[in-house]
C-alpha cells in the first residue's frame, strides 16, 4: 500500500521542432546564408565567406546542443514512502531523491525577471525541481503537489455509520 503513487508527474523539456523540421530550416539558413556570403565574395569581400561558415558550423551545433537537452526528464512521484525526484539527464544517467513528506515544504520562489523556481524544502535539502517548466506550468505544478500533500497529510475517511 505504501508503493501506491498518490501523485505522479513526468516533466520533459519542451521540444519545438521535429527533427525533419530542424532539418528544413538548418538547410533554409544554410541556403540564405551561402546566397548573402556568396554576394560579398563576388563583390571582393572573401573573409565574410569563411566568417559565414563559421557562423554555419556553430548555428548547426548550437541546434544539436537542444536537441539532445531534450532526451533528459525528471520524475516527481508522491507516494507512503515518501516523495522521490527521479532525474535523467540527456546522457541517459539516472540520480533519485527521496524526501519524507511529513515536514516538506514546497516554495515558489520569485525571481525578479526570470520564470520562478519551485523548490522542495526538508531540514537542511533543498530541491529545485521542474526546471524545464514556463511560469504557468509552473504554478499548475505546484498547486496539483500541494492539493496531494494536503490529502497525504489529511486523509478523509469515509465511515457509512456517521452519514446521516
Amino acid at each position: 500500500m505504501k508503493d501506491v503513487p498518490l501523485f505522479q508527474a513526468v516533466i520533459v523539456p519542451h521540444r519545438s521542432l521535429s527533427p525533419a523540421a530542424l532539418k528544413r530550416l538548418l538547410a533554409v539558413i544554410c541556403i540564405m546564408c551561402s546566397a548573402s556570403a556568396g554576394i560579398f565574395v563576388w563583390l571582393g569581400a572573401w573573409p565574410v565567406g569563411g566568417f559565414t561558415g563559421i557562423e554555419l558550423l556553430l548555428a548547426a551545433f548550437l541546434f544539436r546542443l537542444n536537441s539532445r537537452a531534450v532526451r533528459g526528464s525528471e520524475l516527481v512521484m508522491l507516494s507512503g514512502n515518501g516523495l522521490r525526484v527521479l532525474r535523467t539527464d540527456p546522457r541517459g544517467r539516472k540520480s533519485e531523491i527521496t524526501l519524507q513528506p511529513g515536514w516538506l515544504n514546497l516554495v515558489v520562489e520569485e525571481r525578479p525577471g526570470r520564470v520562478p523556481g519551485l523548490v522542495l524544502v526538508a531540514r537542511d535539502v533543498r530541491v529545485e525541481i521542474a526546471r524545464s517548466l514556463g511560469e504557468d506550468e509552473k504554478r499548475d505544478l505546484a498547486e496539483a503537489l500541494a492539493a496531494a500533500l494536503d490529502r497525504m497529510r489529511n486523509p478523509r475517511f469515509d465511515n457509512p455509520q456517521l452519514r446521516d
